[in-house]
């Protein structure tokens, strides 16, 4: 076989860390040659478990075949990936190519080692075929359709097309299994069933058969995920490990809020030193409790938690929460004990929260969970809250009482050692009980998978987030919460505001915005506001103009309606009504000053939201929250949908509707596809990368040449040279006439300071360039190129943003838009839709797209460009970053001018690379 390459070893050591259906864990990984004594063991156990089972033969069941291909270096002809438990291999699959040494016979099944899928003879070249054994004793946990899944990712990143396999028709379970994750069956004989999988490569839509495997198989958003939170959301039995009698104490804390809540199940407080806290009987230790724990609150000292939650895992809890701190904030030895904690909870199977988290709430009126010592009780309602920091969970807490936000659930994760956003995310998107998400974040985890989860969810449920941290205001978050939906706020205020509309109101089908109040100052301040955020406040119709005019008595009564300090409240109501109905605005914004009914004027507010269905906004005597006269009651009393959120100032609701608006448009839109492309060799180019050392450092330009040519790009003809002579002779190969360029990247594109001299038509010309190009600045190789047809100067990057990934820029080129642009930016997967965005909606995109005189440019050349920029960073994951600088950008086509790539440093590639911890049945 051919010699392993670094890079793919360095990518095929990655660990997975998995939870399973019943919370247990395992670690899937690749297998390597110090795997050959667990896997000798592993198929032994098999053996011992089937020792007359002829079906085991062939290269999955035969030890010696199978730890050849093992052992033996492999450069994605085959790959062999092995599911662990401590140090135990209790699972494997793998997948050899066609026509590759070390093919695979016959193997075990996806759900019962007895049957077979036997792959024979099947496949053309660039098919693969696998199989895949489960130890007898995972069976029922989901482990077969996790590794599946998990090859079928293997497989794509090693290029291979279709995933091949025949099964005996008798396996019937096995067969329903690999229907359900998407692979098509035909038969193949009387007693076999031909069963393959598309793989689907990364330039083309997902296929109906990788869409089923997302939904229902794998993808890692399964529904065993949210079965994993529910049951940390929903316990029937809760130990306080901790709980003490001293009052002000966290243990002390969570365990009498616990009590107060009204939790509905047992709550059962765990101290070594006491007999009773809060008049409650208290256990020494864990295992000392009568019942089974389904949930864990560990509020013991750092040092002490590993203890605690060894205990735990005896006593069979699958869901922890360490509130304790001193972990991922306690230097070196809390990251230490950090480390401990996780794998102590994963080979325990346990989903863990925290460390250093303030806890969860559930209000659901089955559980009535509090479980945090946080100061505060939100009201019940259909919020979902995530926040990182638990020092801001108390402010969430008293923020929604205080504007009558109700809260279906609410984390506050800490650390996030296991349980993260896109756990919960996951949760909230079929959780009846949650319409609108609102999330604190400080850091991503896995930001692909956030955005996957955070835009599916989106569609149907909004997604508010604050993000803070040093890089919160980079263009790497913005791009990411744009591509998945996400309504951003900047701050708390904005937070809550935001979540106030969208849980309570409508979205607006439109930017059109009626204005009707009780103040002239008032209404002119929103009316700017909503101009300021991209709002219109239109004129209204005449045959409304005239009905407005009527019931005021002057005929100034347009949009904005100022119905005076003194209105009444039937005209303050037929004014909204008039409004509502006239089909000139999307929303509307109440503004009501103090007045004698002011109550009444409320209600008219809340009456007409109620009856228009449009969203309405207001601002109440200057109140954020909801006012009573402004809510309609849910069943739990609290305010529920319909209510009309109120405002301090017209600039906070217009900014909040603003949002909506933006949340709407982006539902209502054709989100696009990721085009098929020709012309594309991924193999090359990541042969061509193993040939040069990760250092950060550019690579030559025959090596980006050759990258570039994987993905069907080639740069215009170059030629670098030392001295005069070679710039002649480069010129004479090349053909006149031709530019003169340094090759220093801080100068190669600067015609404003003499670094690029054009136009060169014979070797006078040449030379004077030459001197001129030295004066201006300095010594240095110079670049020799043939004239480039005229075009729009453009600059395309993908880098390796640190917080969301691959991201890619466009803006235009030139020497004011290095100083002055900044460039607009999408995360990948980069859509047709994604493309032509950052056409359309750059600075100066009119130079692009057309008008105002200047012609249209080869845009769809240019989209071209950009999908294969992405394309290449999506196959080639160890790449820091490609600049093309300048594109030009013609009449007909694009000219690349220019390319430079850095490849990552190993260690910065792994974590480019991380993924959260991931869920499957």
């Amino acid at each position: 076989m051919a010699a392993s390459r670094p890079a793919q070893a360095e990518q095929d050591r990655r660990v997975e860390d998995v939870v399973l259906a019943d919370g247990g864990s395992v670690t899937v990984r690749p297998l390597g040659p110090e795997d050959a004594g667990r896997l000798s063991a592993f198929h032994l156990r098999l053996s011992e478990a089937n020792p007359h089972d002829p079906d085991l033969a062939g290269a999955a069941g035969d030890p010696t075949l199978l730890t050849g291909r093992v052992v033996g270096p492999g450069s994605g002809a085959s790959a062999v990936l092995g599911a662990l438990v401590g140090d135990e291999i209790v699972g494997l699959v793998e997948y050899s190519k066609i026509g590759n040494v070390g093919d695979v016979g016959n193997v075990g099944d996806v759900v019962n080692v007895g049957d077979v899928v036997n792959v024979g003879d099947v496949g053309d070249v660039g098919d693969a075929r696998f199989g895949i054994l489960v130890e007898n004793p995972q069976q029922g946990r989901g482990l077969g359709t996790l590794l599946i899944d998990i090859l079928i990712d293997a497989a794509a990143a090693a290029g291979v097309r279709r995933l091949v396999a025949d099964v005996p028709a008798s396996s019937r379970r096995v067969l329903e299994v690999l229907r359900s994750i998407g692979f098509d069956l035909s038969p193949a004989d009387g007693a076999q069933i031909r069963v393959s999988y598309p793989v689907e490569p990364g330039d083309g839509p997902p296929s109906e058969a990788r869409s089923r495997r997302r939904r229902v198989g794998g993808g890692r958003e399964h529904p065993s995920g949210p079965r994993s939170i529910d049951r940390l959301l929903h316990p029937r039995a809760v130990a306080v490990i901790g709980a003490s009698r001293e009052p002000g104490t966290v243990g002390h804390e969570v365990f009498r809020r616990l009590l107060h809540s009204g939790f509905t199940g047992a709550v059962y407080p765990v101290n070594a030193a006491a007999t009773h806290v809060a008049s409650v009987y208290a256990y020494q230790d864990l295992a000392a409790v009568p019942a089974e724990i389904e949930l864990a609150v560990v509020a013991v000292p750092a040092q002490r938690v590993a203890e605690a939650l060894r205990a735990c895992a005896q006593k069979r809890v699958r869901g922890v929460i360490v509130v304790s701190a001193g972990f991922a904030d306690g230097g070196d030895e809390g990251q230490a004990l950090l480390a401990d904690a996780i794998r102590i909870a994963r080979d325990g199977g346990m989903r863990l929260i925290g460390p250093n988290a303030m806890g969860v709430i559930n209000t659901a009126p089955t559980t009535r969970l509090h479980a945090t010592f946080a100061v505060g009780e939100p009201p019940a309602g259909r919020v979902g809250v995530f926040t990182q920091s638990g020092a801001l969970a108390g402010t969430f807490l008293t923020d929604a009482a205080r504007r009558a936000v109700g809260f279906s659930t609410f984390v506050s994760a800490g650390d996030r050692s296991d349980v993260s956003t896109n756990d919960l995310l996951e949760y909230w998107q079929s959780d009846p009980r949650t319409d609108v998400i609102m999330l604190h974040l400080q850091s991503f985890g896995n930001p692909r998978r956030f955005a996957r989860i955070a835009r599916q969810l989106g569609r149907h449920k909004p997604v508010v987030a604050l993000k803070s941290g040093q890089e919160s205001a980079d263009t790497g978050v913005d791009a990411l919460f744009t591509s998945a939906g996400v309504v951003r706020a900047d701050t708390l205020n904005q937070l809550f505001d935001a979540v106030q509309l969208l849980a309570h109101q409508p979205l607006p089908a439109g930017r059109r915005v009626g204005i009707v109040g009780t103040s002239s100052a008032l209404a002119a301040l929103a009316t700017d506001a909503c101009r300021t955020y991209g709002l219109e406040v239109p004129p209204l119709s005449e045959e409304t103009w005239s009905d407005l005019a009527a019931l005021v008595g002057h005929r100034y009564a347009t949009n904005p309606v100022d119905l005076g300090p003194l209105a009444d409240p039937e005209r303050f109501d037929a004014a909204l009504r008039l409004v509502a109905a006239s089909g000139d605005v999307d929303a509307i914004i109440a503004l009501v000053t103090p007045h004698a009914q002011v109550d009444r004027l409320g209600a008219a507010v809340r009456q007409v939201a109620a009856d228009s269905g449009l969203p309405v906004l207001a601002s109440y005597l200057g109140q954020d929250g909801m006012p009573a006269a402004l809510a309609v009651a849910d069943a739990s009393g609290g305010a529920g949908r319909g209510s009309v959120p109120s405002y301090s100032s017209p600039e906070s609701a217009a900014l909040a509707l603003s949002r909506a608006a933006d949340h709407a448009a982006w539902r209502a839109r054709d989100h696009g596809r990721v085009p098929a492309l020709d012309h594309i060799d991924p193999d090359g180019a990541r042969a061509e990368v193993e040939r040069h050392p990760k250092n950060d450092t550019w690579l030559p330009e025959p090596a980006v040449a050759t990258l570039l040519a994987g993905v069907g790009l080639r740069a215009w003809p170059s030629i670098r040279v030392a001295d005069e002579t070679q710039a002649r002779a480069a010129a004479e190969a090349l053909g006149w006439p031709v530019v003169l360029k340094i090759s220093d990247e801080r100068f190669r594109s600067r015609l404003d300071v003499g670094a690029v001299q054009l136009g060169l038509g014979d070797p006078d010309e040449l030379a004077g360039a030459w001197r001129a190009v030295r004066a201006a600045v300095g010594a240095g190789d110079m670049l020799v190129q043939p004239m480039a047809p005229a075009g729009v100067s453009t600059v395309v990057r993908l880098r390796q943003d640190p917080t969301v990934g691959p991201l890619l820029s466009l803006r235009l080129g030139g020497a004011v838009a290095d100083l002055l642009v900044d460039p607009l930016a999408r995360t990948l997967p980069l859509t047709d839709r994604d493309a032509e965005d950052l056409i359309q909606q750059i600075r100066g995109s009119v130079l692009l797209v057309g008008g105002s005189g200047a012609p249209a440019a080869d845009t769809a050349a240019l989209a071209d460009l950009l999908h294969r920029v992405a394309r290449l960073a999506e196959e080639l994951p160890a790449i820091g970053e490609i600049l093309l600088d300048p594109v030009l950008v013609g009449r007909r086509g694009v000219v690349l001018l220019h390319a430079g790539i850095r490849l990552l440093p190993p260690e910065t590639e792994s974590r480019t690379l991380l993924r959260a911890l991931a869920v499957q049945p």
